[in-house]
C-alpha cells in the first residue's frame, strides 16, 4: 500500500512540476523563435487526451510557431489547428481561468488581419473577476501575466497588486 501510495504522490508531484515548467516556458517562448520551437517540442506530445490546460498550451505553441513557418498554406494551418486545441479546450471547461488566460494571451499577440480576436473582452473580464479565487500559485502567474498585457487598463493592473 506504501508503494502506490508513494508512486501516486510521485505522479502527482510531476504533473505539477510539468504545468510549472510549461507556465515558464511559455512566458519565455514569446521572447524568440529559439524559445518557441523549444516551447513547441516540449508540448509535442500532448494528446486531446491530455490534461486540458496542457492541450491548449499545445495550441498556443502551435500559434506561436506558425509565424516562422515559410509558406503561407503552412502558416495557416499550423495557426488554424492550434486554435482549433484551444477553443475545444475551453468549450470543455469554460470556467477554467487558465485556458482563458492562454487563449487571451493568443488573441492580443496574433495580428488583426488573422481575426482571432473575439474573446479578448470576455477572457479578460473573466480573468479579473475570477482571479482572486484562484491558488496563490496561479494567482502569481496570472498576476504576471496581466501586468504585462496590453488588454488591462492601469486600473485593471493596479487592482492585481
Amino acid at each position: 500500500m506504501k508503494i502506490i501510495a508513494s508512486f501516486f504522490f510521485l505522479l502527482l508531484f510531476s504533473v505539477n512540476t510539468n504545468i510549472e515548467e510549461i507556465r515558464k516556458l511559455y512566458v519565455k517562448a514569446y521572447d524568440s523563435e529559439v524559445n518557441s520551437k523549444e516551447f513547441a517540442k516540449k508540448l509535442e506530445s500532448i494528446s486531446s487526451d491530455n490534461d486540458l490546460v496542457l492541450v491548449a498550451y499545445k495550441g498556443a505553441s502551435m500559434a506561436m510557431v506558425s509565424k516562422y513557418e515559410k509558406k503561407a498554406g503552412q502558416k495557416i494551418k499550423a495557426f488554424k489547428e492550434g486554435a482549433k486545441l484551444i477553443e475545444s479546450s475551453i468549450a470543455s471547461q469554460p470556467e477554467n481561468i487558465e485556458l482563458r488566460m492562454i487563449r487571451l494571451s493568443v488573441q492580443e499577440s496574433v495580428p488583426k488581419i488573422v481575426k482571432y480576436h473575439k474573446n479578448i473582452t470576455e477572457d479578460k473580464s473573466f480573468v479579473l473577476e475570477n482571479y482572486t479565487t484562484q491558488s496563490a500559485t496561479l494567482r502569481e502567474y496570472l498576476k504576471n501575466f496581466i501586468l504585462q498585457s496590453k488588454s488591462f487598463s492601469k486600473e485593471e493592473k493596479k487592482s492585481v497588486n
